[in-house]
């Protein structure tokens, strides 16, 4: 009932107003005598009073004047849904009116769409939530204008709510209603895609532009992301796109947090209790790198292991690995990794993606290595690119522990002889000289099989010294060496020199001299970045990096570090203790091929 006391005026006679205040207190004496009677005492006491409003007829009704021009039953409408205090009845109430009428929400009711996209929904009772997943469903089918609009709100959601501003969320009180308000998300794109078959092209442009930004909180970049790749599990022709969004947002934060800078700030920390009160300011500066970079690498630490669960979940079905899965998301991965991962030059654990996918199936790591074996050996790739190629070979052939000693050998080999085979093609010719410009590819080449070579040297020649000497002898480094490109040259001093103490204790080549000839030599110089006539020596003229270094983030590379390959510190001192044995090996394997030479001689003649 809805009695308005109108106030005193002198106009109205002092009879009229006692009738209305006769009728007021009859009715209010009616009620409180009835809803006893209707509820139990508690009940009565409990129940929060209820909120409605009187309109003139029903919402087609209020639409059909509000185009006429009669807006104020249509401006009742639109308060009463701004209303916070909404109650679920009626909010169900109007939902189900809404779904009856989305035929007249043309684009000049957008105003009031809007409004009722803004409803609070997700965290009311399971029916208000039923009602408005099928009003979206109503509305998308009969007013695609809107599509847009719902998918923008339903991603909103993938967010969970800050607190007062704070860059942190309260776990211990959201985390029972956030999943279940994730899954009701998703139940919502299922049952939109359903209905409307192009939403994947209007969804991914507001996955792009919903994306939080690397400042936000760890936990809002973790929702947001796992929510991304969730999607990819049931609109699978956006799979690719979302995993090239996500690395590509996680490649920007890898690069700007350098591994070195990572490993300092956190020893900065470590130590920020000690000696206090000394070197004031530097502290003060070291502090300021901490704080930016130590967010930084726990965001990266987070989206890492995100990323690793969506791969291994993927991948395995019911515990057990799915072959077809498997080598499905390997295409997807692989072709992101060209595009974005490939050309990144100093990105420190974004590519471990690749690694840890490749430790499932011998077959993938195989296929990973081919992948980048045919980038480096065609010449119409950007020698960039077959430069980065050679790195990530030789790279992830030392560090993957999951890669056979056989494996390794057979990669070895491949890449050797091809080497032999580029000598070759230069000859005497007018570019047989050493040249970074002209010969980028060989040289990242050379190196890699230098850096293979001294990773596993050990595996290789475990189990049998003489067949694996004989192995690493049939390589010929020593014609390698000696060519005229002169690759000890180019390649980064450490590796050089580890090389040649290397092969200088297994007798396979002897680098020493060609060392010695380059320092005497004018070394390759580059401009100082800091202008002027200063000028800088080159000593990674290549501008090497191996993709694969120590994975350093806390948490994540308790996932990698099974699977990884650490060094084993030993110096080039170490390496000068050439044993008896090796030395008598050595001399029989070249006395046995000398006798072989000799023989086939003697059959010719």
């Amino acid at each position: 009932y809805y009695i308005y006391i109108l106030p005193f005026s002198p106009r109205r006679g002092l009879k009229a107003h006692s009738t209305i205040l006769l009728a007021y207190f009859i009715v209010c004496f009616h009620l409180l005598f009835r809803l006893p009677n209707m509820l139990s005492t508690d009940e009565f006491l409990r129940s929060p009073p209820r909120k409605t409003v009187r309109f003139g007829g029903s919402l087609t009704d209020i639409l059909l004047k509000y185009e006429k021009g009669d807006s104020i039953d249509f401006d009742l409408l639109r308060h009463q849904l701004l209303d916070p205090d909404i109650k679920d009845d009626q909010i169900i109430n109007w939902l189900h009116e809404f779904r009856s009428s989305v035929t007249h929400l043309t684009k000049d009711f957008e105003q009031l769409v809007t409004i009722l996209l803004k409803v609070s929904w997700l965290r009311r009772s399971p029916a208000v939530v039923e009602e408005y997943l099928a009003f979206l469903s109503n509305l998308v089918s009969a007013q695609t204008i809107y599509l847009r609009p719902c998918l923008a709100m339903i991603v909103s959601h993938f967010i969970p709510r800050e607190f007062s501003g704070f860059m942190f969320m309260l776990d211990d009180l959201i985390s029972a209603d956030v999943p279940a308000s994730f899954d009701i998300c998703h139940r919502a794109l299922q049952t939109i895609v359903k209905y409307v078959p192009l939403t994947p092209q209007f969804l991914m442009p507001v996955l792009v532009e919903k994306f939080p930004f690397i400042n936000k909180s760890e936990r809002t970049l973790q929702c947001y992301v796992h929510n991304m790749l969730r999607i990819s599990g049931y609109i699978p022709v956006l799979r690719y796109d979302i995993l090239e969004l996500v690395i590509e947002r996680i490649l920007k934060m890898d690069v700007s947090a350098p591994r070195k800078d990572i490993e300092a700030a956190e020893e900065v920390e470590s130590e920020e209790n000690a000696e206090k009160g000394l070197f004031d300011l530097m502290e003060k500066i070291q502090r300021r790198v901490t704080q930016w970079l130590i967010p930084i690498a726990e965001r990266l630490d987070i989206l890492m292991i995100v990323l690793f669960s969506y791969v291994k979940d993927v991948c395995h079905v019911n515990g057990k690995l799915d072959i077809g899965n498997t080598k499905d998301l390997y295409r997807d991965l692989v072709a992101v990794f060209d595009k974005l991962i490939l050309p990144t030059h100093g990105s420190c654990h974004v590519q471990y993606i690749m690694f840890y996918l490749s430790s499932f199936k011998l077959g993938i790591a195989e296929a990973f290595v081919e992948h980048l074996w045919k980038k480096l050996q065609d010449p119409n790739t950007p020698t960039v690119i077959r430069q980065a190629a050679a790195n990530y070979i030789g790279s992830f052939l030392a560090r993957a522990k999951f890669i056979p000693v056989v494996t390794v050998k057979a990669c070895l080999d491949l890449l050797v002889n091809w080497l032999h085979l580029y000598i070759d093609n230069q000859g005497s010719g007018s570019k047989a000289f050493c040249d970074v410009a002209l010969h980028g590819s060989f040289y990242a080449a050379c190196q890699a099989v230098f850096y293979v070579v001294i990773f596993r040297h050990k595996q290789i020649l475990d189990g049998s010294l003489k067949k694996g000497l004989l192995f690493l002898q049939n390589l010929n480094f020593e014609r390698i060496v000696m060519s005229q490109l002169n690759p000890l040259k180019i390649c980064l001093p450490s590796i050089v020199n580890f090389f040649a103490a290397l092969t200088r204790k297994y007798q396979i080549a002897f680098c020493d001299t060609i060392i010695e000839r380059n320092r005497r030599q004018v070394l390759p110089v580059i401009r100082s970045s800091c202008g002027g006539d200063a000028v800088e020596t080159a000593t990674n003229p290549l501008d090497s990096f191996f993709p694969f270094d120590p994975y350093v983030l806390n948490r994540s590379k308790n996932i990698i570090n099974p699977l990884y390959e650490f060094w084993e510190e030993q110096s080039t001192e170490a390496l000068e203790d050439t044993t008896d044995v090796i030395t008598e090996v050595s001399n029989a394997l070249i006395n046995n091929n000398n006798n072989n030479n000799n023989n086939n001689l003697s059959g010719v003649l």
